[in-house]
């Protein structure tokens, strides 16, 4: 049977009331405390999650006491984000996309993008406008996947970019003014199987941190 063709926008809003399940399979939750760790989140500071999906790293961010902007252009993503976080007062959900982010001029403390960059059409451009959001001495932490050859990733998971090359990440923060770039493994991999019979993929996860 034929794939049903759909854009990158109708597939996340179908997939939304799975996403959980899904990203289960993808990588585990490790990933969440390697990234609150590196950037060394502190409670009360004000935090953004682009690409938030259905609330992955917020979640990690909200056990650490801190304020979240959660950002994503699925609003079916964000209706599950308030069924898990509902209670707490201390999400901000937005719709919003990669090149305008919903969020004033040097605003957070932190932003956080995990498994995002490679679904945006520009991923410096990207990169420019989280630091624009970023204040002075605002840390970004971006985790995401290095370069593969999945082909079945793009055509399955509407993935726009199939990974990175870790120094091209490095020079795109240099690029939007952020110090300290580094681009380190975060000892996982990214797995998933495709489901038109065309293979298993293992991508290597990167984490990618500078300081404005």
């Amino acid at each position: 049977m034929d794939k049903e063709v759909v854009s990158g926008g109708e597939y996340f809003e179908r997939v939304a009331p799975q996403w959980d399940q899904m990203r289960q399979r993808f990588f585990s939750d490790k990933i969440r405390d390697v990234v609150c760790d590196s950037a060394n989140v502190q409670t009360g500071k004000l935090a953004a999650d682009i690409g938030a999906g259905t609330g992955f790293i917020t979640e990690g961010l909200l056990r650490r006491g801190l304020r979240v902007i959660a950002v994503d252009q699925s609003e079916a993503m964000l209706d599950e984000m308030r069924k898990k976080f509902g209670e707490f007062n201390s999400v901000d959900y937005r719709v919003g996309e990669a090149a305008h982010l919903p969020i004033a001029d040097a605003a957070m403390d932190y932003i956080f993008a995990n498994m995002y960059l490679h679904h945006v059409e520009e991923p410096l451009n990207a990169i420019l406008e989280m630091a624009r959001v970023l204040r002075i001495g605002g840390k970004i932490v971006i985790t995401d996947l290095d370069e593969h050859r999945y082909e079945f990733l793009r055509a399955e998971h509407h993935d726009r970019w199939m990974g990175f090359k870790r120094e091209d990440v490095r020079l795109w923060f240099e690029k939007a003014g952020l110090r300290n770039a580094r681009v380190d493994c975060v000892g996982e991999n990214c797995c998933a199987t495709s489901g038109f019979g065309a293979g298993t993929a293992a991508v290597g996860i990167f984490m990618a941190s500078g300081e404005k």
